[in-house]
């Protein structure tokens, strides 16, 4: 795993389960958000995923599109392009009737010194798309943040866990939940809640910055010691498949792997395969910042990219200085500062 070419092939080939459940799918698609870190891969594989199973669908993807040729990138994969700003509310409503809509759209990084700009799209502009959308099924996209730190021994928060989100951040996320489960409840449309944390792309993520640390020899923070992450492939195939999922009330799901991981663990692994001794500094605390992913795994089957074959990659990537995406995950704040 050395180039973007090699990784976007991977993350693009859809598995036999999601090329059945495309043809089990009524009605077009629609990815509000398309332009952010996920959107342009989930949209690939979709247009793949269609392509295998036979099945002709309009795709459309909407964003401001301020990222230069992203636009002209995906309508030559096939997808029908919208620029729009979802905050906007002339061009929210301009927007066609669909029957599936995955919602991406939100802000995390910049939360502090901006909170009002990540309350308004993190919790008003969802509300806006609730009641535009009300006769679609939607998939939500939220964030294991909404869940307070829990003790390690417990393998994670479930989704019968309450939420209790440390910072603003998770606060909003909550916000964007909760509106749109009164809607879900108001308009009786189906709803799923996508508690994701965190996707792994060679370009950026959790993986990434301690691959990083290592290699440039800078001391790693144990304070948040342990976290769940998810290769992104498997997390876009997730996120497609759970249209078939929605329901009202809206239904929640925890979108992770299935381990807890030690970060002194991820590092270790990561240091054997780059030859370099890793540097840490602090101590574990006793809690953090984790998702039980049972239910994921019991309706869609375990990841099918291990997380020895992330860090193998990852490693890979890095020792061969691939491309990345300078958007850190933050993953050792806990403070919920963002």
């Amino acid at each position: 795993m050395r180039t973007l070419e090699q990784l976007e092939q991977v993350m693009a080939k859809p598995s036999a389960r999601l090329i059945e459940d495309m043809k089990n799918l009524e009605g077009d698609i629609m990815l509000l958000g398309v332009g952010g870190k996920m959107g342009p891969s989930l949209a690939k594989l979709i247009m793949n995923a269609l392509k295998e199973a036979g099945v002709e669908k309009t795709v459309y993807g909407v964003s401001r599109f301020s990222e230069a040729g992203l636009k002209d990138e995906l309508e030559a994969y096939g997808l029908k392009t919208i620029a729009c700003d979802l905050l906007d509310e002339a061009s929210l409503q301009a927007l066609p009737e669909v029957k599936n809509v995955i919602y991406m759209a939100g802000t995390k990084f910049g939360t502090t010194g901006r909170e009002y700009f990540t309350w308004a799209m993190n919790a008003y502009l969802p509300g806006r798309v609730a009641e535009k959308f009300k006769n679609s099924r939607i998939v939500v996209f939220s964030s294991g943040n909404v869940y307070p730190h829990s003790p390690v021994a417990l393998g994670g928060t479930s989704e019968a866990v309450t939420p209790n989100p440390v910072g603003e951040y998770g606060q909003s996320c909550l916000g964007r939940e909760r509106v749109f489960e009164y809607f879900s409840h108001r308009y009786e449309t189906p709803v799923l809640i996508y508690r994701l944390n965190y996707a792994i792309d060679m370009r950026y993520g959790v993986l990434l910055e301690l691959a990083k640390s290592v290699k440039e020899g800078k001391p790693i923070e144990l304070a948040m010691g342990h976290f769940n992450c998810i290769w992104q492939g498997d997390a876009n195939e997730i996120a497609i498949r759970s249209l078939l999922h929605c329901e009202s009330p809206a239904n929640k799901l925890n979108v992770t792997g299935p381990e807890t991981i030690s970060v002194r663990y991820a590092a270790t692994e990561l240091g054997k395969r780059l030859g370099i001794e890793p540097k840490f500094t602090g101590q574990e605390a006793e809690t953090a910042l984790l998702s039980n992913a049972s239910k994921c795994m019991q309706l869609f089957g375990y990841p099918s990219v291990s997380l020895l074959q992330m860090i193998d990659w990852m490693a890979e990537w890095v020792e061969h200085e691939g491309v990345t995406i300078n958007k850190p995950t933050h993953f050792q704040q806990r403070e919920g500062k963002y």
